[in-house]
């Protein structure tokens, strides 16, 4: 099927994150009745791009008046206009009329989020790029500029979380939806927001998502526990001195680097030889106020455990699933996980100061810097070095996700269980597959996506395409992944949240596996644990083609993806054909003439 395949690199290895300097954020129209502050953004100084002037700012321009959803405030956040909290957002979503508007520009630029000077690449001149806004129901376009001139990357905007309902064309993956964006053209991505909660966008070619090129999303709604304040997103990234190309390289036959850092909200300190630069990011708390935030784990290859000294959490939400409220005093967050927690500033009688941490777990993760990613909580005026204690913990790749009791009750139907043991890559009568994660199985063109042999009528494709069919509309899915790797893989499935049933070690059986088909967690993105196995559930109910992999970004490049062609009769007609082929040959022509290679998976 593929006519091109450049050399596939087999690195197996931690990059850094292409962040930038000290990140502020570029400012944004906040929709609807969100109250979401730039409380969190960053102090440092702005980045100095490679390619353009001063950074621009995103803007929101809604088509319609827009007004605060009645009820929503601080003592009835589980309102949103006529729904609330208990309303299925699967079978139902507000019609706003309201179109928010975006501008996206990615550049080249130098940047120190330590102190320490690097190239990367900025969306809006800013890492991480500006926070998307939109009300539950909005209807969001997104114009994206490629302005790599420096680079000459190719590149494409994927909305992470985000269900694409009937718009997978827009779900910006290259090799599957669309081929890169050259350098100096522009792409407009459309969806609509019929979800509601935190996530973020992130290119999704090769490992530019790590060299800068990501932000955040929020779209309001309901909640399932009451905040006085939302203090927007939290970002948690690894990071190095190196580029996460220049690591990429070196890590083929030398295996994953110790990256020597990692940042909170784009910013961390860096101490070398005696001298620290760069500077921490600060978070006010006012005692008895109770805060929203927003975590993102937006690493290329760390495992966190998040805490703030001396507080407890209120999980609300995971991904973009709203869950009971249940406390803890420790987050674990993987690659491409969110989870929306509220804080009780309850602590000012202890101390005015305390250490908000981000701790990379040594099981799978290699951070230089292991016990100093940090940043400030304080109350007062202004902050100063605090002096708590964290909280104890045991090492561990560990998953909240069987913690988590979705809010709306969602049951799975029952299947042959015992099928699943023998069942294959290859599609059985039943919908059950199961796919043994232990080598490199996908490996595609970015210049050939999968979505224009669909619109051509390609009906057989190679084995290195991993293309599975899913032909029956609304028929339940069950998957098992499987592996033998002493390593934890983050599994995140585009166009769809899927049942989490079971995880655990060892090798799934039907005899001694307990599935949950009761209301299971439900989530875009989840761990198969180590040498062991995960069995997920979902219904075949959005027609594109959609990918699966792993979220460590080394892993996605190694090919440890596969992709769903799912209700492909229905496709073509979805598929914008001119703006599919005009990219595509924009692509071919500067490809051409600058004599770009695919070095990685395509995806």
């Amino acid at each position: 099927m593929r006519s091109i395949f450049q050399s596939l690199v087999l690195a197996l290895s931690a990059a850094s994150i292409g962040s930038a300097s000290p990140y502020k954020r570029a400012d944004t129209t906040t929709p609807g009745s969100s109250d979401a502050s730039s409380t969190l953004a960053s102090s440092g100084t702005s980045t100095t791009s490679g390619s353009s002037g001063t950074p621009t700012s995103a803007t929101s321009t809604p088509t319609a008046e827009t007004s605060a959803c009645k009820g929503n405030t601080a003592d009835t956040r589980s309102e949103w206009c006529d729904y609330d909290i208990d309303s299925d957002y699967d079978t139902e979503v507000p019609d706003t009329g309201v179109t928010r508007e975006y501008w996206l520009e990615l550049t080249d630029v130098t940047v120190a989020p330590d102190g320490i000077s690097r190239v990367a690449m900025a969306v809006n001149g800013s890492i991480p790029g500006p926070t998307l806004f939109a009300d539950w129901g909005d209807n969001v376009v997104i114009h994206v500029t490629n302005s790599l001139t420096t680079s000459l990357n190719g590149t494409s905007i994927h909305w992470h979380g985000i269900r694409q309902n009937y718009t997978n064309q827009h779900d910006g993956v290259v090799a599957i939806t669309q081929c890169p964006l050259a350098v100096g053209s522009s792409m407009t991505y459309k969806w609509r927001a019929t979800q509601y909660g935190s996530s973020w966008y992130h290119s999704h070619i090769g490992l530019q998502a790590w060299e800068g090129v990501f932000g955040g999303i929020i779209i309001n709604g309901p909640a399932t526990a009451d905040y006085d304040e939302d203090l927007g997103l939290i970002f948690l990234n690894d990071w190095d001195h190196q580029t996460v190309d220049e690591l990429y390289h070196s890590a083929e036959t030398g295996g994953p680097p110790q990256l020597n850092n990692g940042l909170i909200n784009g910013t961390n300190v860096w101490t070398e030889d005696g001298v620290t630069t760069g500077e921490r990011f600060n978070v006010s708390f006012t005692a008895g106020k109770s805060y929203r935030m927003r975590l993102v784990g937006a690493a290329v290859d760390t495992h966190w455990k998040f805490s703030i000294d001396n507080h407890t959490m209120t999980v609300i939400s995971a991904d973009l699933v709203p869950v009971e409220p249940y406390e803890t005093t420790i987050v674990n967050v993987a690659m491409g996980q969110r989870y929306d927690i509220i804080v009780t500033a309850n602590q000012a009688d202890l101390a005015d100061n305390f250490w908000m941490r981000a701790i990379p777990q040594v099981a799978c993760s290699d951070n230089e810097s292991l016990n100093n990613i940090k940043a400030i909580v304080y109350y007062g005026d202004e902050p100063s070095e605090p002096t708590t204690d964290p909280y104890a913990y045991t090492d561990g790749c560990d998953d909240d996700t069987l913690t988590l009791v979705p809010w709306v009750a969602k049951n799975v139907e029952a299947a042959a269980w015992k099928d699943l043991e023998t069942a294959a890559i290859s599609r059985t009568s039943a919908g059950l597959f199961k796919w043994t994660l232990n080598s490199t199985s996908m490996l595609v063109d970015w210049a050939d996506p999968t979505l224009e042999y669909v619109l051509d009528g390609v009906s057989t494709f190679e084995t290195d395409d991993a293309v599975i069919k899913l032909d029956t509309p609304d028929e339940w899915v069950y998957f098992v992944i499987q592996t033998t790797m002493t390593v934890p893989h983050p599994i995140h499935l585009h166009g769809h949240d899927f049942y989490v049933l079971a995880q655990g070690t060892g090798t799934y059986s039907s005899a001694t596996t307990v599935l949950n088909t009761s209301n299971p967690p439900r989530r875009d993105t989840a761990m198969l644990p180590s040498g062991g196995f995960m069995v997920m559930a979902w219904k075949a109910d959005n027609p594109g083609v959609w990918l699966m992999h792993c979220h460590i970004g080394w892993h996605t490049s190694e090919g440890f993806a596969l992709q769903f062609i799912e209700r492909e009769s229905e496709i073509s007609a979805l598929i914008d054909s001119d703006l599919l082929g005009d990219v595509c040959t924009g692509w071919g022509t500067f490809q051409e003439e600058h004599e770009i290679e695919q070095e990685d998976s395509g995806v």
